[in-house]
């Protein structure tokens, strides 16, 4: 297997421009100012066709994956086709997203009431209905788990795709590696699910084939993070954290492959469930 690492530095070999700024500090006690690169955030307000949905804290890179990725991520469409129209407008910390959609997916997400505004720290921010916290989505086809060799050394390949996180902290990223253990896209976000919906994003503009491939996620793994690549037609999830025990019952009930990949043990196969567990 070629290193994906080394494949696809190309990617992601600088931060994003307008990801990062330089700000000055200087320690306790002392005049001496020094520099530091932080992580930028911005307000994103997203309208469907004229009407307000929500306002998402994001990281201001990669905004056009993001706003695809969470309308397919949230069920507020069900395929890019929806999507007929996307314009970005505003600077800095504010900044809007014009999204025109089908008929159909307009209808849908007025069922759905989400008018509440939303945060990066929450993924469930403007639910208003049970059945939206659960909603029913059909079952994956059941796919086949990963070549063991590809998740070997995978933290330490991962940080190649990571220049956020490297120069500044404070993000997170989910990236996509195929049937082949190769790393395609990584992304990166202060919010957990905006990564995760930027990724989403990003293979539903690149029309990269979401089978036999994988989502990786640096964060911990809680259900709404399974029911974004559960839309997104991704059978297997691995998670550097460890998932809540409903994500892990879930992905057991939707044939959604759930690795965790621990520090220091081997991964930790929570779905599909060995026979009797």
């Amino acid at each position: 297997m070629r290193s994906a690492a080394r494949a696809n530095l190309k990617v992601v070999d600088a931060v994003p421009v307008g990801a990062s700024r330089r700000y000055h500090f200087h320690a306790l006690g002392e005049p001496a100012e020094q520099p530091v690169e932080l992580a930028e955030e911005c307000a994103l307000a997203l309208a469907y066709n004229g009407i307000s949905q929500a306002v998402m804290m994001v990281s201001p890179a990669d905004l056009e994956d993001f706003v695809v990725g969470f309308s397919l991520g949230a069920g507020i469409v069900e395929h890019r086709g929806e999507i007929y129209d996307l314009r970005l407008s505003g600077t800095r910390s504010a900044r809007q997203a014009e999204v025109e959609i089908s008929s159909r997916a307009f209808w849908r997400l007025k069922q759905q009431r989400r008018g509440l505004p939303g945060t990066s720290s929450c993924g469930l921010c403007g639910v208003e209905a049970l059945e939206q916290a659960l909603p029913r989505l059909a079952p994956l086809p059941p796919s086949a788990l990963p070549e063991p060799g590809y998740l070997n050394g995978l933290r330490q390949r991962i940080a190649a795709f990571q220049p956020l996180a490297h120069d500044c902290g404070a993000v997170h990223c989910a990236l996509f590696m195929d049937a082949s253990g190769e790393i395609r896209l990584a992304r990166e976000d202060i919010g957990r699910h905006n990564a995760l919906d930027k990724l989403i994003g990003a293979l539903a503009r690149q029309r990269l084939e979401a089978a036999g491939g994988l989502a990786i996620v640096t964060s911990r793994c809680s259900l709404e993070l399974i029911h974004k690549v559960q839309r997104a037609g991704i059978g297997t999830l691995v998670s550097l954290s460890a998932p809540t025990g409903l994500a892990a019952r879930w992905a057991q009930q939707h044939n959604l492959n759930l690795i965790h990949l621990p520090h220091h043990s081997e991964p930790r196969v929570y779905s599909p469930a060995e026979p009797g567990a």
